[in-house]
Order: C-alpha cells, then structure tokens, then sequence
C-alpha cells in the first residue's frame, strides 16, 4: 500500500456530502469509524511504549499502598509481595504498561468516540454532553485519588488477618488486580451521582422523588460502600460513603432547581386565558 493509501485510512471527512437532513452514506459512516479506532489505536500503542519506559515508576506508584500498609502492621504478621512463575514478571510489565497506556490515553480515545456519537445528537443534547464529558473525568479522577488514599488502610486490615505463625506471601499480579478493581470502584461511585443530575434534565427522576428516596439513597449507599470496599474497617466504608452522600445530596439540589426553572418556563408560555396545569 502506497503511503497515500496509508494516510488515506485515517481520513475522516465523508466521501459524500452531507444532506439537508443530516445524514451521511452508512459507507461514509463506516470509513469515520475505522479512522477514529485506527486513530486511537495508534495513539494507545504509542502510549504503551511510554509507559514501558516509566516501567520503575509505576511499579512503584502501584507498590506503594502495600508497602506503607505492611509499615502499619506492629503485631509481627510477617508479608512480602512475591511473583510465583517465569513469565509472571513478564505478564505483569505487560499489563502494567497496558492499563497505563489505556487511563494515560482516555482523553483521546473518549473523544473519538464522543465526536463519532455527536453529530447524530441534537443541539440540546449536545450542549449535555459537554456537561458530562467536563464534570466526569474531575469526579471519577478524584474517587481513584481517594481510593488510592483509602487503599493502604485497607491493605493493613486485609493482612492482619493472616494467621499466627503463617507468612503471608502475596502474588503481585492477584494484588495488582485488586488495586485497579478498587481506584475502578471508587472512580465510578463518585460518577453516580452524576448520572441522577443527568437523568433529571432528560426528565426521567424529579428532584422531588430523589427526596422522598433520600432514606433508601443513604441505606443504599452504605450498603454499596460496604460491599465495594475490601476491608472490613468503618474508616474505608466512610471514606467512600461520606463523598458519595454529599454528590447526592447536591445532585438532590440540583434536580429541585432545575425542575423549578422547567416549570416557570412553562408558566411563562402559557397564554392569558389558558388554564395552568398546576
């Protein structure tokens, strides 16, 4: 393939015009799409090999938590971070770089695939979007932050556990996979909220019913914040909890004013003699 050719698989314009009403050929739909996932690839492989470079670093970053629960522990539980086959240190290089190259690299991906999804959407709806794509990259970055916080008293909990007399040998990519399960859990608790301000403003949830929920909301919540954080302590529980009821309780906000404004909208178009539906 000639280098035209080459360059020509990552162009986006359509072939085609665009008609009137908007539409583009489901062969020019197809060709966008290919160069938006060429795209991404090329840009996640690239940072793959970055994150290769800053292999050290990173295994330090992951490391951490463990290592300053293990300095926590004063009753002579004894516990080491160990790799338990050949390929293992291999693997773990590999799938270190990879999940870096991926959380490095999601401002580019997810946009690709939000400028994929937005023409089709109206300019309302567009307007919403933005909202999101601004607001929830800063929460789910702050729950991971918090989880990485919470992770080391946890950790400590975990380990405390081990029985006397017994060395707690744990395999680092088991670990490895619990500590990106966790920064995930939390990251995505902190969006929840999120997703009740957005079902509001499609009108499905009023800010009045997230009220009268408001008993079940705080129940539920400690329920999942139990379940979602490993230890067993009420310091991690809280950790997770205490954000997610304060997310809820402006989400709640929210809701009421934007329901208020909704229907002083439609008192406002209402005509002199027409009767108000309230």
């Amino acid at each position: 393939m000639s280098i035209a050719g080459v360059f020509g698989l990552f162009r986006i314009n359509p072939l085609h015009p665009v008609g009137a009403d908007g539409r583009m050929a489901l062969s020019d739909h197809l060709r966008e799409l290919r160069a938006r996932v060429l795209k991404s690839i090329v840009v996640l492989i690239v940072a793959f090999c970055i994150a290769l470079f800053f292999y050290d670093q990173l295994l330090e970053l992951v490391a951490r938590p463990y290592e300053d629960a293990a300095a926590k522990i004063n009753d002579g539980t004894k516990t080491e971070l160990v790799l338990n086959n050949i390929t293992a240190g291999l693997m773990l290089q590999l799938k270190l770089a990879g999940i870096a190259a991926i959380v490095a690299a999601s401002p580019f991906w997810l946009y690709q695939i939000w400028a994929f999804i937005m023409p089709g959407l109206h300019p309302q709806e567009r307007k919403w979007s933005r909202v999101f794509a601004a607001v929830a990259g800063p929460l789910f970055i702050g729950g991971v932050a918090l989880g990485y916080y919470v992770l080391p008293k946890g950790i400590a909990v975990l380990i405390q556990f081990t029985p006397d007399n017994v060395q707690n040998l744990v395999e680092f990519t088991s670990y490895f996979t619990f500590v990106t399960r966790m920064l995930l859990v939390f990251g995505v608790a902190m969006m929840i909220p999120l997703f009740v301000v957005l079902l509001n403003l499609a009108g499905i949830i009023s800010g009045k019913s997230i009220g009268k929920a408001r008993p079940w909301i705080v129940l539920g919540t400690m329920i999942f914040a139990a379940v979602a954080t490993p230890s067993t302590d009420p310091f991690s529980m809280l950790m997770l909890a205490i954000p997610m009821l304060v997310l809820f309780a402006i989400s709640e906000v929210i809701a009421r004013v934007m329901d208020r404004v909704r229907s002083n909208q439609k008192l406002a178009g209402l005509a002199d003699d027409e009767i108000s539906p309230l």
